[in-house]
């Protein structure tokens, strides 16, 4: 437990230090609160179509600082269900699309060596997505916009309730149609080196029947292969380690989503643009054509003219001061998305430079960790094969 605490409260400081500008700082959420997931529970119920079902719970704990600071307060408490996070997210890249939304972990096991037993309620992989949804939460909490969203203080703080007043937003009637990517890399990376591992299990067992054969080499043989077995059984606890930096890594994967949307809200207010300046400029050559009497371009009006004679001055007119009223109500709705594409533009690129110096800093640190972890794998199966390469020349 001491651990988990340290560990949270490193998390907190490395979030805290990604916010940009003192005062942006003091206005965070993060400031205010102290924000955890102190465990995760496991309950049974009925879903939707009234069948039983298994699934898990977190306890996210809130606390205000200055409590915190003076004061023994017991935190505020309430459970939440990963679905619930789901939604919150969802809220959040709708309601800000100029935002990079901080992802969530994996809601199920991807690696083949948990896809053995399919089971997603395995206390390791709980305990790893514990931490995760924690790490959302505060990075969440620690961003200058979304930290002061009033649907993410009533998720924290409204145990019962909260999920109509995201409803009652009407986000989902504005969601863009999402495509969810997953990289496979890291999973066959990892996937392979596991097969690598189990393989010298493969080597420990054939030399063991081999020793029981040739008895002269036997003790050679017997000692080589418990060298091999042991260097097998040690991917167990490799593959604890390297999942947490596949944690941190994926956690940037499924950030190019949230870039995306960014992107794709920049594209469609661009298109929106286009069509409205397009339709103003085609209305003023209307207007141009009906004040001159030029026709500059084939229309089936411009036939009718020729073929029926000019409509009435009073008739004209009135079309004049329709296209007018038109015009005008094309230049403001120009105006107003000119306006809401360079916002967009400006206040996205504010918070992708805020997202480029956060990313910069996790990954260098946890690909740092990565290669000093396969620098100690390597030195490992190096040993373990000096040995066996003794064994051998002792024979």
């Amino acid at each position: 437990m001491a651990e988990e605490t340290d560990q949270t409260a490193a998390n907190e400081a490395n979030i805290c230090d990604d916010t940009t500008g003192e005062d942006e700082d003091d206005s965070t959420l993060l400031r205010r609160m102290e924000i955890s997931i102190a465990e995760a529970e496991k309950r049974g119920g009925k879903n939707a179509v009234n069948m039983q079902e298994t699934f898990t719970v977190y306890l996210v704990e809130t606390r205000p600082t200055d409590a915190a600071e003076g004061h023994n307060q017991a935190p505020d408490s309430l459970w939440r269900r990963y679905s619930e996070f789901e939604l919150l997210r969802n809220y959040l890249i709708v309601t800000y699309p100029f935002i990079v939304v901080p992802p969530l972990p994996e809601k199920r096991a991807e690696f083949v060596w948990h896809k053995l037993s399919a089971d997603n309620m395995d206390p390791d992989f709980v305990e790893r997505r514990r931490v995760g949804l924690e790490n959302f939460l505060l990075r969440v909490a620690s961003h200058p916009v979304l930290s002061n969203d009033r649907i993410l203080y009533h998720f924290l703080t409204e145990e019962h309730g909260w999920k109509e007043v995201v409803y009652e937003t009407g986000f989902q009637a504005k969601a863009d149609s999402r495509l969810r990517a997953l990289s496979a890399t890291f999973r066959r990376v990892a996937d392979r080196l596991y097969g690598v591992y189990k393989v010298h299990g493969n080597y420990g067992r054939v030399f063991s029947e081999w020793s029981a054969i040739e008895k002269e080499m036997g003790d050679g043989l017997q000692s080589a292969g418990h060298h091999m077995d042991a260097y097998a059984a040690s991917i167990d606890d490799i593959l604890e380690e390297e999942e947490h930096y596949a944690d941190q890594l994926k956690e940037y994967l499924f950030y190019a989503e949230a870039l995306r949307a960014v992107c794709r809200k920049h594209e469609l207010t661009q298109f929106e643009l286009e069509v409205a300046s397009q339709d103003l400029i085609s209305k003023k050559q209307q207007r141009e054509e009906l004040a001159t009497g030029i026709v500059r371009t084939f229309s089936f009006k411009g036939m009718t003219n020729k073929l029926f004679g000019q409509e009435a001055p009073e008739q004209r007119e009135a079309r004049l001061k329709l296209l007018e009223e038109l015009i005008t109500e094309g230049e403001e709705a120009v105006k107003e998305k000119t306006l809401e594409c360079d916002e967009h533009v400006e206040r996205a690129w504010v918070d992708m430079q805020r997202f480029k110096e956060q990313k910069d800093k996790d990954l260098r640190e946890a690909l740092i960790n990565y290669a000093v972890m396969q620098i100690s794998m390597c030195k490992k199966g190096i040993q373990v094969w000096n040995n066996a390469k003794d064994c051998f020349l002792k024979m």
